[in-house]
């Protein structure tokens, strides 16, 4: 029997990337997911790899920057499947990139709209079908960027902190009720949300990012996928308000990267002053 067998899910961000290699993980333990997210094409491929890996799935259109459709998405869930399980709030972007000065309160906004309010919207809407089920897993995508800071990237590193600390004071408040709050903390993860802005694409920044952390290989969304799972099924049933760092070691301290990494050159990431959702992305030159 799978790990996630019976339960339903909801994944936001699943047409592609970490979301779509979760959907597919938690369909193969037996899952039923909804695959949430703005792109139809990617996410109605989704669906079909979902069902080829033994489960059940069903696309969503949502726009997480949307109340109405955050709700929707749990809505579907309930009645398509019976019952909601575990959401995982995962859709994202990079938002708005740059320096400081040159970041419009328009970008800050629209970013934290995707980034953080849609966390907030996620919980909220899901912890009322939760309850009527005796419990259940809320998981969101934070980032390591969230514990540490990086230049040009202020409104991503200022949101996904605070995906980090409403994941903490959403867990004391809904561990009453048997319903576990945690968040993952990604490295550098070769999806296209990433490798879309680098230059040559996938298997440059599969070189690159392996580069910037001890572990000898990039990160990959299944890394990811696999947290997710243990945070979904019973095996995590202790853990809550944890914030799960996958990231290959690149946090561990300083001089704890790859020594070749300062012979490689520095992806051109931060041109332009906003970085969308990866099926918007054209990739440079």
């Amino acid at each position: 029997m799978g790990k996630l067998e019976k339960k339903v899910a909801v994944i936001t961000g699943a047409a592609s990337g970490i979301g779509r290699a979760t959907a597919i993980r938690f369909a193969g333990e037996g899952a039923s997911v909804v695959i949430a997210d703005l792109n139809k094409e990617g996410g109605e491929a989704t669906v079909r790899d979902c069902k080829e890996n033994g489960g059940n799935a069903v696309f969503q259109i949502a726009d997480v920057s949307s109340e109405e459709n955050i709700k929707s998405a749990v809505d579907r869930a309930v009645k398509e499947f019976g019952r909601l399980d575990i959401i995982y709030n995962n859709a994202g972007l990079g938002g708005a990139v740059g320096p400081l000065e040159k970041t419009s309160a328009e970008n800050w906004d629209r970013s934290f709209s995707i980034l953080l309010r849609a966390v907030f919207l996620g919980i909220k809407h899901a912890v009322p079908e939760m309850r009527k089920t005796g419990g259940g897993s809320i998981i969101s995508t934070a980032s390591i960027a969230g514990l540490r800071g990086a230049a040009g990237l202020h409104a991503y590193c200022a949101a996904k902190a605070g995906v980090i600390s409403l994941t903490r004071s959403a867990s004391i408040e809904l561990a009453k009720d048997k319903i576990r709050v945690n968040c993952i903390c990604p490295g550098l993860i070769a999806t296209p949300l990433t490798y879309n802005r680098i230059p040559g694409g996938e298997q440059t920044a599969t070189q690159l990012f392996a580069a910037f952390q001890p572990w000898p290989r990039t990160g990959r969304p299944e890394d990811i996928a696999a947290m997710a799972l243990f945070l979904a099924s019973d095996d995590s049933e202790f853990v809550s308000g944890q914030a799960m760092v996958v990231d290959g070691g690149a946090t561990s301290g300083m001089g704890a990267g790859n020594l070749q990494r300062g012979s490689q050159p520095a992806p051109q990431m931060l041109d332009d002053e906003w970085a969308g959702p990866s099926f918007q992305m054209k990739r440079p030159t």
